[in-house]
């Protein structure tokens, strides 16, 4: 499943931000490597909850720092 959720975050952040698929990277800092502020997080998000049918809440975001904290995030949310 983890492959899948990988796949599915980096082509929503490449489709949605318009990134070059090689800098989304597990270690990519979502703000400082990929410039994804707070308004777009809230669009990641959106994104993510149609895809999974799950809600990710502002407080388990607030500690996805990176593309990896993410993935692990989505992962917690959808075993739940």
């Amino acid at each position: 499943m983890t492959n899948q959720i990988h796949e599915m975050v980096r082509s929503t952040l490449v489709e949605l931000f318009e990134l070059d698929a090689g800098k989304v990277t597990l270690d990519a800092r979502l703000n400082d490597d990929l410039e994804i502020d707070s308004i777009d997080a809230v669009d990641l998000l959106d994104r993510m909850r149609r895809m999974t049918g799950r809600r990710i809440s502002a407080e388990d975001f607030r500690s996805v720092r990176t593309v990896g904290d993410l993935i692990v995030a989505i992962e917690r949310v959808v075993k739940a």
